[in-house]
């Protein structure tokens, strides 16, 4: 197998992944819980296209959800069989999108792809049908050519990652784990950066808490009446400051390689000048580095807490937002990562650099099953955007390292 003949191969797809993605942005996918009918139709679409290119072992597995249009959340699995048939690349991406947000703000019809010299605009072409198109042409190149892939190579298109993938990846992990053998591998081409050089491999915890404080309503004029929520709240949230000292432990592998606690959205309180507020809720956003564990910091944030109740005679309830304790990090040694970074190197001219980041994406899921997953993708970063696009030459430059990266996984 040739590796320069099959990046010639990929090169030739260029129009294949600009009609894939024309007929993927005119099928929204957004979540019932962002105002959607969820993923049928896309999924419904895109297994016809499949068969249509030629793949034909393919496969749904639904998550309930009666809030969806025919009452499932879609997980379409299309799986080109290899020579070793015990191992499994998996390249998984995401049918559902968010939705356009402020219309004026686009420069055209965010469900109608612009195609402007290499540019592709429209809501969803860089999260995630660059990953859904690049993942097929993988398989496509190697239909054309009549290659049979070291291993079985399998694109799994997931449900609701954009609200949390409960019928998604937690769905699939939870209920059909035998899917995913001891031996599989993931690439979730759903972080990077512009240069290509991020080579995901690590995620930190996240713990999104929401304080709320109680005290006594009053008039602002006899304060020694009531008891000030907001005031208690305030020095609740000079206290936390102390929890980047008391888990001082540093990774290098994360930037910055640190634990953050930061104290972000605050809830309105009373909506005139002159009352104390018996009421108030602010919310922590923790990224916390896995050798942490979240109970831990918990127990001090409690700590931190009753020192405030006793204080100021408030009483204060916290109250978990979102809290994923992190799985264990995918060795930079690992055969994907080392032959993501090869083919990187081939491709792109760069060092891609195994690294741990703060935010959250699925692989975290598939590490959870103690399987290896790397996180990488060549992207401008315009995802969640108005005029969001997707550069034509990365979604190519996407589809010859995941390529390569099957080629590479020969014995």
């Amino acid at each position: 197998m040739n590796p320069d003949l099959l990046l010639r191969t990929i090169d030739n797809l260029c129009d294949l992944a600009v009609e894939l993605q024309r007929g993927l942005v005119a099928i929204p996918a957004i979540c019932p819980a962002s105002g959607g009918e969820g993923e049928l139709d896309k999924a419904v679409w895109l297994e016809a296209e499949l068969r249509r290119l030629g793949l034909s072992d393919l496969s749904r597995v639904d998550a309930t959800d009666p809030a969806a249009k025919g009452g499932v959340r879609p997980n379409l699995i299309a799986r080109l069989p290899g020579r070793d048939r015990s191992r499994t690349l998996w390249l998984m991406s995401h049918l559902d999108i968010v939705p356009p947000g402020d219309l004026s703000a686009w420069h055209s019809d965010p469900y109608t792809l612009a195609v402007e010299n290499g540019r592709l605009i429209g809501r969803g072409v860089e999260d995630n049908h660059q990953a859904i198109v690049a993942s097929i042409l993988v398989a496509k190149a190697f239909l054309d050519l009549g290659w049979v892939p070291p291993v079985d190579l399998a694109l799994l298109f997931c449900a609701d990652e954009e609200t949390g993938s409960a019928y998604g990846a937690r769905f699939l992990a939870r209920e059909h784990a035998d899917l995913f053998g001891p031996h599989d591998s993931f690439v979730v081409p759903d972080a990077g950066n512009a240069e290509g050089t991020l080579l995901e491999v690590a995620e930190k915890s996240i713990w999104w808490l929401k304080v709320r404080t109680t005290g006594k309503q009053c008039h602002a004029a006899s304060p020694e009446r009531g008891v000030n929520a907001f005031r208690a709240a305030s020095e609740l949230v000079v206290r936390l400051g102390s929890l980047r000292e008391t888990f001082p432990q540093r990774d290098e592998l994360f930037d910055p390689p640190v634990s953050t606690f930061e104290p972000t959205k605050k809830e309105a309180n009373v909506p005139n000048v002159n009352t104390v507020p018996g009421d108030d809720v602010f919310y922590l956003d923790s990224r916390v580095l896995p050798a942490v564990p979240l109970a831990e910091v918990e127990a001090e944030v409690r700590r931190l807490a009753a020192e405030v109740e006793r204080e100021h005679g408030v009483t204060i309830a916290l109250e978990d937002v979102q809290r994923e304790q992190a799985a264990p990090p995918t060795s930079p040694e690992a055969d994907v990562v080392r032959l993501i970074a090869d083919a990187v190197r081939r491709v792109h001219g760069v060092t891609a650099v195994p690294q741990g980041i703060g935010g959250g994406t699925v692989a975290a899921v598939f590490r959870g099953l103690g399987l290896p997953a790397a996180v990488y993708a060549r992207l401008d970063e315009s995802a969640h955007q108005p005029n969001e696009y997707c550069l034509l030459d990365n979604l190519i430059g996407d589809a010859k390292v995941f390529a390569l990266a099957a080629l590479g996984l020969a014995r």
